[in-house]
């Protein structure tokens, strides 16, 4: 299950925790879609846990829409770096979802 926690002072930090999986990323969506355009948002992902590949592909479009992605674990983050190299044509991933655990 996936929490979605909004501070705004300044920008809009969205903070995650739990489970971020593609049944989740529709209230996501919606959580990023009710910010006004033009205000800088973040996503704060120091408690996510678990990641599909549709997340990293989310998060990876989302990175290039210009939102930054704080705390963001190192798998998660090599995980969005192995995405961008397959898209670009210089590799493949087999990989389906990842857990860390406490």
């Amino acid at each position: 299950m996936l929490k979605i926690q909004r501070k705004a002072n300044g920008d809009v930090v969205l903070t995650l925790s739990g489970r971020l999986d593609a049944d989740s990323l529709n209230a996501l969506s919606t959580a990023l879609d009710a910010e006004p355009a033009g205000r800088a948002v973040v996503l704060d992902l120091k408690d996510v846990v678990l990641v599909d590949r549709d997340t990293v592909r989310f998060l990876r479009a989302r990175e290039r829409d210009g939102i930054a992605l704080r705390n963001c674990p190192p798998y998660i983050r090599a995980w969005i770096e192995r995405e961008e190299a397959s898209h670009n044509g210089s590799g493949a991933t087999n990989d389906a979802a990842i857990r860390i655990d406490d």
